[in-house]
């Protein structure tokens, strides 16, 4: 198989791999067979070892996620698809409820109701009939 030349301690050495048996190599050194154990090869690799610091456990007052309250919290109505608007029927200050219709546009050559996603006043009508909206535009502000 292989063979190799070794120098220990100022001595000459021909050494001849015969095979491996698991574990166990057949060795012929300088005429003379020997069964040595391998032991496991450790590679040493290019790539570098991560190490990772284990973040400290969060106490129970960081844990608690501070509520914050809005006064004013202004909900966009937007257009759920590119398209036209054919009639606004809500205007600025009108009181509206959840679910209620707040106007009619026409898309994909189809007529579409836009409701109201929540109860409350009308703060902005940014459209009028006849516009032309894209998808996602505002079209209503509720507060």
């Amino acid at each position: 198989m292989k063979k190799f030349k070794f120098t220990i301690h100022g001595n000459n050495y021909e050494v001849e791999i015969q095979g491996f048996d698991e574990n166990i190599a057949k060795v012929e050194v300088n005429g003379t067979l020997y069964d040595v154990e391998v032991h496991r090869e450790l590679k040493t690799t290019k790539t570098p070892t991560l190490v990772r610091i284990e973040n400290p456990q969060p106490s129970r007052k960081e844990q608690k996620i501070p509520r914050q309250v809005s006064k004013t919290v202004n909900t966009a109505v937007k257009a759920p698809l590119p398209g036209t608007i054919l009639q606004v029927l809500v205007k600025e200050g009108d009181t509206v409820s959840l679910g209620q219709r707040l106007l009619t546009m026409e898309a994909m050559k189809m007529e579409n109701n836009v409701l109201s996603e929540k109860s409350g006043t009308i703060q902005a009508v940014r459209v009028k009939s006849g516009d032309i909206v894209s998808q996602n535009d505002i079209l209503i502000e509720i507060a």
